[in-house]
């Protein structure tokens, strides 16, 4: 098969190599759609790989190809995604159904070759059928939409109450769709890039604000009559919108940070003191799971898809590149081009 393969920082080449093999309680994948995450850049440009070669790609969509003599449940033609984190079903946080936290984990396109590539091998338990009316595009970002769903799980959302979302790309689009079905009255997305911030409001936002305006802080708290939002969710990962948590949550509000900072985070005291000042809720999210294994996440994800509460428009796609030019996104990264989602169509039909 041909595969797409990190052998050094900023060392991507599309090569020919053997398929996984498939083992008892294994699924052999056709991959159609792999979508690049904010966390394979590292990996690509910054020497965060745990390891060379490695195939890259967790966030995909395909077609099973070939189950194994055990597999029942699965059949060969069934559209399915993939479930990146293997937990080690053992430890004390996964007896408690805290998969996520599972210290010895493997994790595909990260900790084990990954969906870069024409074919991917995974077991049983990491593969999840989906209808086969959803576009393969679409299928793509289930597992992102499966995190903004954690997040929002992990705040026990309430109707009717107030949302702002740093960040508008991805995880930021999920989570204003999702807070949206479930009944937000005001939903505000902040970010720089002026489409992506339409794009919120075509997902769901009722207001959309840059955070390159001046006194665009207090300006939206102006939709709260003053007091800040209920629910604040960063989904950036930026040392500012961290920041910015701090000042846009209400008292008693909750705050869910999704992204992961990659510089260091410094407060001053008086915005820290918003922590004590406010008395609100901080949490952090880290990544989809829950018991049963993977969680209702993944299911009601599935349900929202199907239904149509999650809508798939093209824009959410930024650009789509043949397996062979992954290198060419990259590429697109380091010289920050970037304003959406980039997928690798690994299928060449």
């Amino acid at each position: 098969m041909k595969a797409s393969i990190l052998y050094g920082n900023e060392d991507l080449r599309y090569e020919e190599c053997e398929i996984p093999k498939l083992e008892d309680g294994n699924v052999k994948i056709k991959v159609c759609m792999s979508g690049i995450c904010g966390s394979d850049i590292p990996r690509v440009l910054k020497n965060g790989a745990h390891f060379y070669p490695l195939i890259l790609g967790h966030e995909f969509s395909g077609i099973v190809d070939e189950v194994a003599s055990d597999v029942k449940d699965l059949k060969v033609g069934d559209h399915v995604v993939g479930i990146p984190l293997i937990p080690c079903m053992k430890c004390e946080d996964c007896n408690n159904g805290n998969y996520s936290l599972c210290k010895h984990y493997d994790f595909i396109g990260s900790r084990r070759n990954g969906s870069n590539a024409e074919y991917v091998v995974l077991p049983k338990e990491n593969v999840y059928k989906i209808s086969n009316s959803i576009p393969f595009e679409q299928a793509a970002m289930f597992e992102p939409a499966t995190v903004a769903m954690h997040a929002v799980k992990l705040l026990n959302f309430e109707k009717g109450k107030t949302v702002a979302i740093l960040g508008a790309g991805t995880v930021g689009g999920f989570v204003t769709q999702i807070v949206k079905a479930l009944g937000a009255s005001t939903i505000v997305s902040f970010g720089r890039n002026p489409k992506k911030l339409k794009l919120a409001s075509k997902l769901g936002a009722t207001n959309v604000f840059s955070t390159l305006e001046e006194d665009f802080i207090l300006k939206s708290k102006e939709l709260t009559n003053g007091r800040g939002f209920d629910y604040v969710f960063e989904t950036a990962g930026s040392v500012d919108t961290m920041k910015y948590a701090y000042e846009l949550v209400g008292n008693k509000g909750k705050v869910c940070l999704i992204g992961t900072p990659t510089s260091n985070l410094e407060f001053t005291p008086k915005l820290w003191e918003n922590l004590n000042r406010k008395e609100f809720i901080l949490t952090g999210s880290w990544m989809s799971y829950s018991y049963p294994f993977p969680g209702d996440e993944w299911k009601e994800i599935e349900s929202m898809f199907a239904d149509g509460r999650l809508k798939y428009y093209p824009e959410m796609i930024y650009k789509i590149f043949d397996l062979k030019d992954a290198y060419k996104a990259f590429e697109m990264y380091k010289n920050g081009k970037v304003e959406g989602k980039i997928l690798l169509k690994c299928s060449k039909d």
